[in-house]
């Protein structure tokens, strides 16, 4: 008989740990505890008496009525318990930062793929309700262009032996950035100092430049007189600030505008706005959309790949902190200079491909494994992938998305708000991406607006699909489809107009082009050019 919720073990119950035992017992799915100190585990069996303590991890990872670990040990211990645990077939949640390099990091999330298990990392802020707020903010286009973006997470310790204060404090501000650019930096510089101890640096100042043109900086310290957490978004229209001590009004904007006269720039200071907020414990959040991971087999919203971003930056900081101060580190060894361009708004994964001489518009996203070729022009609010593929010269009207398993050859158009399925037969509560149909748009055809293609078709070369109509059969070479369903109505030239046949003859009354009929496509007669 299947369970109702999936059962937890958490790794580690200290400093941290506590908190991840406390909320997996409060949704009902923690399934043990594992500490090496006794103290720790003691504490829990006072708190949580039902709940069985053990000191060895692998005794965990033998039980087969364990589903998922969640891992709070000591950073360098994150690689080691958690392929552990995957090789064990468990499902994975671990505490930031995935790994402490890069090479570590990419093995995990290989094996998780491997092993199709969930591997999940605790960047907590993209469960907290102000940083969700704020990205939806800045994609809505409300703060204007992006300009800067700062953070300062600052405190009197806890201080640590095992880390310092950049991967103690860094990760969890530089994933929000990240997130809400939708960029890397192409270059990173960081200066430190360590006061208290000769090797473990107590306070760090990380800088970043985009390719973009935008700029950030991470400021972390636990020698601070003062316990501080604040990001600042600063944005042509508006200006952001999260301010995660606050009690109330966590996050609020300022419409300040500077206006130029004679030269001279005069700041307009307007009052602070302050954004409601759904009221909720983000790691209670987290912990909610980890289980939600575990039922559905969806990618988390903090999956590997994510946290495999955050380390390649947070690795850059660390090599420059052991230059000389003021030098510059790339974060590619390739140049990350593009030849497309994108509104501030867009939103770009790493992993995607965009050709030279595109052009993508606001509030668009690219989802990563998408391959888009030159030239192509993406509207407003189009989203496109994951693993779609477009050709060159290809036109996206706004309000278009274009799923994985969706292939558009060259040349091709699709107008504003038609749509693209991908499963036949959908429903919320069951995941069928396995069963995704391929659908392939040839060469350029044109879908009309509000026109819907449904999945597992093929639309022909310079084929025309009307507006509104919805297509669930092929669509011949040069075809005209109009209708509910989609019925042909005739056959369109390569120049965009209606043909009009004439016995045998087919030809078109605009450009002359002439054509045949080829089984049920239609084909274009090429004459050769005379010498």
């Amino acid at each position: 008989m299947a369970r109702d919720k999936s059962r937890v073990a958490v790794i580690g119950c200290g400093y941290w740990g506590k908190n991840l035992v406390r909320v997996f017992h409060e949704l009902g799915s923690l399934a043990a505890v594992c500490d090496s100190s006794e103290q720790s585990l003691a504490s829990c069996r006072t708190l949580y008496p039902d709940c069985p303590t053990v000191s060895s991890y692998e005794e965990l990872l033998a039980d087969p009525s364990i589903d998922a670990v969640a891992i709070a040990t000591p950073a360098e211990t994150h690689v080691s318990v958690a392929k552990a645990a995957l090789n064990a077939g468990k499902d994975v949640f671990v505490e930031k930062p995935l790994a402490l390099d890069v090479a570590s990091g990419q093995q995990l999330i290989d094996l998780a793929k491997r092993k199709e298990a969930i591997l999940m990392v605790g960047h907590l802020l993209w469960y907290h309700p102000a940083v969700l707020k704020l990205k939806e903010c800045v994609h809505a286009g409300e703060l204007g262009r992006i300009q800067y973006i700062y953070s300062n997470r600052l405190n009197l310790g806890k201080i640590r032996r095992e880390e310092n204060i950049l991967w103690s404090f860094a990760p969890h501000d530089l994933s929000v950035i990240l997130g809400l650019l939708g960029e890397m930096p192409d270059y990173v510089m960081a200066q430190g100092g360590n006061y208290l101890h000769k090797q473990i640096a107590d306070v760090t100042m990380s800088c970043f430049s985009f390719p973009s043109g935008k700029q950030a900086h991470i400021f972390v310290s636990w020698l601070h007189p003062f316990k501080e957490q604040k990001l600042v978004v600063v944005g042509e229209k508006k200006m952001a600030v999260f301010d995660d001590l606050e009690k109330e009004n966590k996050l609020k904007l300022y419409p300040h505008t500077i206006e130029w006269k004679g030269q001279v720039p005069v700041v307009h200071k307007a009052d602070a706005q302050n954004v409601p907020l759904e009221s909720h414990e983000p790691l209670r959040a987290e912990c909610e959309h980890f289980l939600e991971c575990l039922r559905s087999r969806k990618s988390p919203r903090t999956d590997g790949e994510e946290a495999l971003r955050v380390l390649t930056v947070m690795q850059k900081c660390q090599q420059a902190l052991e230059v000389p101060c003021g030098t510059t580190v790339a974060v590619s060894a390739k140049s990350l200079s593009r030849a497309f361009s994108a509104h501030e708004s867009a939103f770009i994964d790493e992993g995607t491909e965009i050709g030279k001489g595109t052009t993508i518009w606001h509030v668009s996203h690219i989802l990563k494994g998408s391959k888009i070729g030159q030239n192509c022009r993406i509207g407003q609010n189009v989203v496109v992938g994951p693993d779609a593929v477009i050709g060159d010269n290809v036109k996206i009207q706004n309000n278009v998305s274009v799923y994985q398993g969706v292939t558009l050859e060259d040349g091709v158009f699709c107008g504003p708000s038609m749509v693209f399925t991908n499963v036949i037969n959908p429903r919320s509560e069951i995941p069928r991406m396995g069963e995704i149909r391929k659908t392939l748009v040839r060469q350029g055809a044109t879908l009309g607006a509000n026109c819907t293609i449904l999945c597992g078709t093929t639309v022909g070369r310079y084929a025309f699909v009307g507006a509104g109509a919805v297509v669930t059969h092929d669509v011949p070479d040069f075809g005209l489809v109009v209708g509910v369903p989609a019925r042909f109505r005739g056959w369109m030239c390569q120049c965009g107009i209606q043909l009009r046949s004439n016995g045998n003859k087919i030809r078109c009354a605009h450009c002359g082009s002439q054509y045949k009929k080829h089984g049920k496509n239609l084909v274009r007669i090429v004459r050769a050019k005379k010498a």
